[in-house]
Order: structure tokens, then C-alpha cells, then sequence
């Protein structure tokens, strides 16, 4: 996996992850969302479109970080799913549980309502 952080607006940072998102590389996302934790109030929209296969580990270290970054009065969001991911997010209920939108700035524009 491949992940790159850019920032949107002052406040939210896009996550972009590319490739697999799986037990061999859930430490790097760890890492990555625990630096974006660091931020007063973490706002982050996450760029699925260049991942291809996320496993269980990876929903987890998602899970995790949503709880801490709701704590902290921040938010969480994915956009640019494939089928599978989205397919996925709905089989283990996680699409009630995390906002899905289709691009980038739709997350972003959502934020901002």
C-alpha cells in the first residue's frame, strides 16, 4: 500500500491509499492516522479510489481511529470507493457507520454544510 496525505481547506486532510490494504501493510495506516490524530480536531476524508482490496485489519484500524477522532469532536469520511470496497463497507455494516460519498470534494463539500 501507497498513502499519501494532502491537505484541504485548513482543516481537513485527505488520506489517499493505493494498492492493498492488509495485514502486511495495516502498520503503515496506523501510523498515518495516528500522526493525523495529533490534530486538535481531526477531520479527514479518506480516498479509496486507488485501493483495490482492504481486509479486516484495515477495516479495524479505521474502526479504531473513528472512535478516537469522534471523541475528539473530528469526523471521518470515504470517498471514491470501487464495488468491492463499497460492497464490503455494506456486508459489515460499517456504511451506517462511516459517510461513503463518491469523490474527494463531495466529502469535502459535505463537511462544510
Amino acid at each position: 500500500m501507497h498513502a499519501t496525505v494532502t491537505d484541504h481547506r485548513t482543516d481537513v486532510a485527505v488520506l489517499k491509499l493505493k494498492g492493498e490494504l492488509d495485514s502486511d501493510t495495516s502498520a503503515q495506516l496506523h501510523d498515518l492516522l495516528a500522526q493525523l490524530l495529533e490534530r486538535p480536531v481531526p477531520r479527514i476524508v479518506v480516498d479509496l479510489s486507488a485501493l483495490h482490496f482492504c481486509d479486516s485489519v484495515g477495516l479495524s484500524a479505521f474502526v479504531t481511529a473513528k472512535q478516537v477522532i469522534t471523541a475528539r469532536g473530528g469526523w471521518m469520511s470515504f470517498a471514491g470507493a470501487n464495488r468491492f470496497l463499497v460492497d464490503l463497507l455494506d456486508t459489515v455494516g460499517l456504511s451506517r457507520y462511516f459517510a461513503i460519498f463518491a469523490e474527494v470534494d463531495d466529502a469535502i463539500a459535505a463537511a462544510q454544510i
